[in-house]
């Protein structure tokens, strides 16, 4: 059984890389994916990568469309969440596997409100959190797992992308400190709600200032219509 967020000290659990492979869905037409990440004990830099490149170190995308750039520099999932899956899926999770970049303990990151900033391990690296996943069909084939984008969508924690305010290195174990909380209630799991299922949604999410440009355009142009 997972322990609740507030039980053990905000700290990253693993740091995954991609092991690259072929794209499992069939549509991808034997493209690669860095879908499949496997912790790493080594130290990893983080930067701001620029509109379509990658924030870790060694880390490997294969569609720089949906992944990558700036407002997806990291993507963080919570172990905790992890375990739930484990439970309700009935087969091993391992860290990496959901294709997080760090996968975290003892934060809520469903709960994390959009521009929340992450202050990790001592040098230097600061995130803010910009936006939640949007589960793919790489995802889904990857996991191999029955209707797996509507069972996603529907539990609500798809984790959340974060941009490099501060350039640092990262590994396993080093501690997370919440060094800024935004005043509205805008969170990642309002934001995964408001795209993908409850339109009716979007216009809260305009609020928040640090929201990816991607998902703020949508929400304007909704908003709008």
């Amino acid at each position: 059984m997972a322990l609740p967020y507030s039980d053990v000290m905000a700290h990253v659990e693993s740091v995954n890389l991609a092991r690259v492979r072929v794209n499992p869905d069939p549509k991808a037409r034997g493209k690669s994916t860095g879908i499949d990440k496997v912790p790493t004990d080594e130290a990893v830099r983080v930067r701001a990568p620029g509109p379509t490149g990658i924030g870790l170190t060694g880390d490997t995308i294969g569609n720089h469309k949906l992944h990558g750039g700036d407002d997806q520099a990291v993507y963080a999932y919570a172990r905790e969440d992890l375990d739930g899956w484990e439970t309700e899926l009935a087969r091993p999770i391992s860290s990496g596997m959901f294709g997080e970049n760090l996968t975290t303990a003892g934060v809520d990151v469903t709960g994390a409100r959009i521009g929340e900033r992450w202050r990790i391990g001592t040098d230097g690296l600061l995130l803010e959190v910009s936006a939640p996943r949007t589960p793919c069909r790489t995802f889904a084939a990857f996991l191999a797992a029955d209707r797996w984008i509507k069972t996603f969508t529907r539990a609500a924690g798809p984790g959340a992308y974060l941009r490099v305010i501060s350039p640092g290195t990262v590994r396993a174990g080093d501690p997370i400190v919440v060094d800024h909380r935004p005043e509205h209630d805008v969170t990642i799991e309002l934001a995964f709600r408001a795209r993908m299922s409850e339109p009716g949604l979007l216009p809260k999410l305009l609020v928040a200032d640090a929201l990816s440009a991607d998902l703020k355009a949508y929400a304007g142009r909704r908003a709008g219509s």
